[in-house]
């Protein structure tokens, strides 16, 4: 079922703001062992944005493809949207008119992807 095939790593989108790490360890950890779990922006972040996103590293690939059926549950007050990350790809999404993008660290199957963030106003094309 997972998109890309023997990968450990999930992408949560479409979460409400007020969604805590805590939250999503306890939701996801009943389909497999999670072993890292990021939250951008993360629960301390000074500035409000209107969603959040979740990578989630399990222990087992198989998870990933169990995770995937939690797509379009309602968790706090949107539905969730569940897919297949790569491991070790850099990642980027827009945050209420800035640009977040993420090079960092992450130990992702014994490889290092540094994480850093910068943000800066963008216009679309």
């Amino acid at each position: 079922m997972s998109g890309v095939p023997g990968t450990c790593v999930i992408q949560v989108t479409n979460l409400s703001p007020a969604v805590t790490s805590e939250q999503m360890r306890t939701l996801f950890a009943f389909l497999g062992d999670v072993e890292e779990l990021r939250l951008y922006p993360p629960d301390n972040a000074p500035l409000p944005f209107s969603s959040k996103v979740c990578y989630i590293k399990f222990r087992e690939p198989p998870s990933v493809g169990v995770a995937q059926h939690l797509t379009n549950t309602v968790f706090i007050d949107r539905a969730l949207i569940v897919v297949p990350c790569a491991e070790g790809e850099y990642l980027s999404f827009k945050c209420k008119g800035f640009a977040f993008i993420k090079l960092g660290k992450m130990n992702l199957n014994c490889r290092q992807v540094a994480w850093d963030f910068i943000f800066w106003k963008v216009q679309l094309i």
